[in-house]
C-alpha cells in the first residue's frame, strides 16, 4: 500500500503533528496567545504543509492587525490561495481537539525543539554532501559547518530568502527594546560620551576601523573601549592581539584602571599604596567580561570560528589589520599584499554580520602624511587602502599634533577624525590623551570623578 503525502513526510524528518495542531487550535480557541506565538513560531516552523499554510496566513493577519478567528481565517486562506474543500472541516477539528490554550507555550517548546532537530538533520545532510563531492578540503567543510551550527544557535537559517515580514518584526523588536533602554545612544558605548553621541556607539554587524600612524595610541583607545564595554556592557568582548603578548595586554588594563604610571608597572617599583590599587584594579579585571587571544598567527577564519563558540559576545577588538595572515592561507601567498588586505577587509565584514556584534580593528596608515604640512589622516593614507575603506562602516583616525610639533598648546590634546560614517555625520571629536596611563578620556574628565 503506498504511503500518501502526510504519511511520507512524517518519515523524513523529527516534527510533532500533536503540536503544530495544538498551537493552531490555541491560537483560533483563543486569540489573545497570538502575540507569544507569533513571538517564538516562524511559519516554517511547521512541518506539515497544510498547517504552515494555516500559520501563514494567520502570521500575514497579524501583521496587518486584523480580527484572527475560525471565519476571518477562512476567507484569507482563500485569498492566499491556501482553501480547499477540507480547510472548513479541519480548523473545525483543531480547535476541537484543544479544549484549552493554556498549555500553548509547552507546545511551542515541542516544535522549536523539533525544528532545531531538522535543522541539524539538514545541515549533516548537506555535510555529508560535500565530503561525497570530494571539491572541498576538510578545513572548508569544518568551517561551513561551524558556520552552519553558529546559524542554527542563533535561530536563523543559513540558506533562502527572508520574508520582509520577518525582518520588520525583527526591526520592531530592535525599537522596542532601544525605547526601554536607557542608554544615550543604540550601540555598545565606547566610554567616551563625546565619540558615542558622534557615532551612535558600537553598533552591532558594524567593522570599525581605528586607524593611525605608530605611536599614536590606537592600542590604547582599543583597550580602553575594551575595558569600558567588559565591565559596563554586560556582555563578553574579545580582544586578538597579534602584536602584544598577554601579560602586556593585562599591565596595559591595570594602567587603565587603576591610574598608575605605566613605567612603575613595568619596571615593578611599587608603593605600598600602588599594590593595594594594583590588586583592586586585578579584583575588578577579574570580575570582567574580557577575553584575550596573542595568537600572532591568527587569521579571519580562526577568529570567526573561536568567536562562534562565545556565548552572548557583544564585541571583537583585532590588533591589527595589517599583521593578519591572509584569509587564503599558503595558497594566497603569491597574491599582492593590497589584494590580500582587501580580502581580510571583506572577511571581516563579513563576520561582523554573521556574529551580529561589533568589530573594532586596528590598522596602520600609511606614510604618506608625513610629507604634507598638515598631518592629519585622510581616508587616502589607509595602507593597501581600496577594499578597507569601501567595507568599514566607521573609519576612525586618531591624530596628536603634540606627537608632531613639541611647542604646542595642547601637547596632550587627540583628535578623533570620523572620516566615514554609515550612521550619520563625519567631523572631529577632541579627547585628553593621559600618557601616563596610557588612556584617552573625554576633555571634561576630572580624576576625582572616579
Amino acid at each position: 500500500m503506498a504511503l500518501d503525502d502526510n504519511e511520507l513526510l512524517m518519515k523524513q524528518l523529527p516534527h510533532s503533528v500533536e503540536a503544530e495542531q495544538a498551537v493552531l487550535g490555541s491560537i483560533l480557541f483563543d486569540p489573545q496567545c497570538v502575540p507569544e506565538v507569533i513571538d517564538k513560531l516562524r511559519p516554517d516552523d511547521f512541518y506539515l504543509r497544510q498547517n504552515r499554510e494555516i500559520y501563514e496566513t494567520i502570521y500575514s493577519m497579524f501583521n496587518y492587525s486584523l480580527t484572527i478567528d475560525p471565519v476571518t481565517v477562512l476567507e484569507n486562506m482563500k485569498q492566499h490561495g491556501y482553501y480547499t474543500d477540507q480547510s472548513r472541516s479541519y480548523l473545525l477539528q483543531l480547535i476541537d481537539i484543544t479544549p484549552t490554550a493554556a498549555n500553548v507555550k509547552e507546545y511551542i517548546d515541542i516544535i522549536k525543539d523539533k525544528t532545531l532537530l531538522r535543522r541539524v538533520a539538514e545541515t549533516a545532510g548537506d555535510l555529508t554532501e560535500m565530503i561525497h563531492q570530494g571539491t572541498d578540503t576538510g578545513q572548508d567543510i569544518l568551517e561551513a559547518a561551524e558556520q552552519r551550527i553558529y546559524a542554527i544557535r542563533q535561530g536563523r537559517s543559513s540558506r533562502g530568502l527572508t520574508p520582509i515580514s520577518d525582518v520588520l518584526f525583527d526591526v520592531y523588536d530592535r525599537l522596542s527594546e532601544l525605547a526601554a533602554s536607557d542608554s544615550a545612544v543604540p550601540g555598545l558605548s565606547t566610554g567616551l560620551k563625546d565619540l558615542d553621541r558622534a557615532i551612535s556607539g558600537l553598533n552591532k554587524s558594524d567593522l570599525i576601523l581605528l586607524a593611525a600612524r605608530p605611536g599614536m595610541g590606537k592600542t590604547s583607545m582599543a583597550l580602553n573601549i575594551l575595558l569600558d564595554a567588559g565591565k559596563r556592557s554586560g556582555k563578553k568582548v574579545a580582544f586578538f592581539s597579534l602584536e602584544m603578548s598577554r601579560e602586556q595586554l593585562a599591565l596595559r588594563l591595570i594602567a587603565s584602571e587603576c591610574f598608575i604610571d605605566n613605567k612603575k608597572l613595568v619596571t615593578g617599583k611599587l608603593t605600598e599604596e600602588d599594590w593595594e590599587s594594583v590588586a583592586a584594579a586585578a579584583d575588578s579585571l577579574s570580575r570582567s567580561t574580557i577575553l584575550i587571544d596573542d595568537d600572532s598567527t591568527v587569521t579571519v577564519a580562526d577568529i570567526n570560528a573561536k568567536c562562534r563558540r562565545v556565548e552572548d559576545l557583544g564585541l571583537v577588538v583585532i590588533d591589527y589589520l595589517q599583521l593578519m595572515q591572509s584569509a587564503g592561507g599558503k595558497s594566497r601567498s603569491g597574491d599582492n599584499r593590497q589584494q590580500i588586505v582587501s580580502d581580510i577587509s571583506r572577511s571581516l565584514k563579513i563576520m561582523a554580520k554573521e556574529l551580529n556584534v561589533p568589530v573594532l580593528c586596528l590598522s596602520q596608515l600609511s606614510r604618506a602624511n608625513e610629507g604634507r604640512t598638515d598631518k592629519r589622516p585622510m581616508l587616502s593614507d589607509l595602507r593597501e587602502s581600496g577594499a578597507i575603506e569601501q567595507d568599514a562602516d566607521i573609519v576612525l583616525f586618531l591624530y596628536r599634533d603634540g606627537y608632531y610639533n613639541k611647542d604646542s598648546e595642547n601637547p596632550n590634546e587627540a583628535e578623533c577624525i570620523i572620516a566615514k560614517n554609515r550612521h550619520g555625520e563625519t567631523g572631529t571629536v577632541y579627547l585628553q590623551w593621559q600618557p601616563q596611563f596610557t588612556t584617552f578620556s573625554d576633555m571634561e574628565w576630572q580624576h576625582s570623578e572616579y
